[in-house]
């Protein structure tokens, strides 16, 4: 295992009787990983969304922002996850990939959590530490959660549900900031995807069909950018498959001109494995490259976390399929 992947970790263990203040912690934390051949991601860049109020259907908050995981939570591989919960100012945190290895590519997570919480370590900054190792920009977006109250009614241009449109707002809204900034990043504007898990699976998947059919009226200047996904990867999601029609819903529109995908689901999750086949699909009877790996075992909410299933390596599936976005 590489130092640096997601699943490394190093206990740092201090003494109650010895305080130590923030920054002398942080010192020996760096001094510990230096000696143990460790990296630590670097602290990433924080840009709200908005300038004002974000449009749309607001989130349903009560209170502050703030991690809900409870002690009973299970665990995933061992580990906890951040469950992130009433996020009322949405914005994007940008990690850069060293120059070393910088490839020029980009590629936005979405993670999951129902449309109710954000999995924020397990399907967000341990992404984005991923796809830094091997050359990729990561940019994660924190939309608005909770919006699930607002249900699966469409909007009214009737494109998406009204529970995702606020997030989807987000993510085109972090699409088109990040072409705005795509020369101080480093990041070809050409070349950004999005990846999403779960809802944010599906809030990636619909960003990518909408294209730029943007949710919002445009607030600025980045607006003036393009908000289409160049590829994407739904990772286990959610949302595509209607099943009183055993088919992809209607207002899921499958052209020529929709960005190439790849999926990972197992067919017992719980999650109908049938939102990734339905979209395969579609995809292949119009002529779209896709990839699908769907694994017999796995369930769901695995994130990048690595056990005995199969199914926690697609990783290296999905390293090798972004390969050609990693060259100009």
């Amino acid at each position: 295992m590489p130092a640096n992947h997601p699943s490394a970790s190093l206990l740092i263990r201090f003494s109650r009787s010895t305080p130590l203040s923030g920054a002398a912690v942080r010192l020996l934390s760096a001094i510990l990983f230096a000696c143990c051949g460790l990296s630590q991601a670097a602290e990433p860049q924080i840009l709200d969304l908005w300038p004002s109020t974000p449009p749309g259907p607001a989130a349903k908050v009560d209170g502050v922002e703030r991690d809900l995981t409870k002690p009973e939570d299970k665990l995933i591989a061992g580990r906890k996850i951040i469950k992130l919960g009433h996020v009322s100012t949405p914005q994007m945190h940008v990690y850069l990939p060293d120059k070393a290895k910088a490839n020029g590519c980009a590629v936005l997570v979405c993670p999951g959590g129902g449309f109710s919480i954000l999995a924020w370590d397990l399907e967000g900054t341990e992404v984005a530490e991923w796809l830094n190792s091997i050359g990729f920009a990561a940019i994660v977006v924190k939309y608005r959660v909770p919006t699930r109250e607002h249900g699966d009614t469409l909007n009214e241009s009737g494109n998406a549900p009204m529970k995702a449109v606020g997030p989807v707002m987000d993510a085109q809204r972090a699409m088109s900031m990040t072409r705005a900034h795509a020369a101080e990043w480093g990041i070809d504007p050409m070349r950004i995807g999005i990846m999403g898990f779960s809802a944010g699976g599906e809030t990636a998947g619909l960003t990518t069909i909408l294209r730029d059919a943007r949710l919002y009226s445009k607030t600025d200047a980045a607006d003036e950018q393009s908000c289409a996904p160049n590829f994407a990867l739904p990772i286990y999601p959610a949302g595509f498959y209607d099943k009183d029609s055993d088919a992809l819903k209607t207002y899921l529109k499958i052209t020529k001109d929709t960005p190439p995908m790849f999926f990972v689901m197992a067919q017992d999750d719980r999650v109908n494995s049938l939102n990734c086949t339905s979209l395969y699909i579609a995809l292949t009877k119009a002529q779209v490259p896709a990839e699908l790996h769907l694994f017999p075992h796995g369930g769901h909410g695995y994130g990048l976390r690595r056990t005995e299933m199969p199914i926690t390596r697609w990783t290296d599936l999905a390293a090798e399929w972004l390969n050609p976005y990693a060259k100009p």
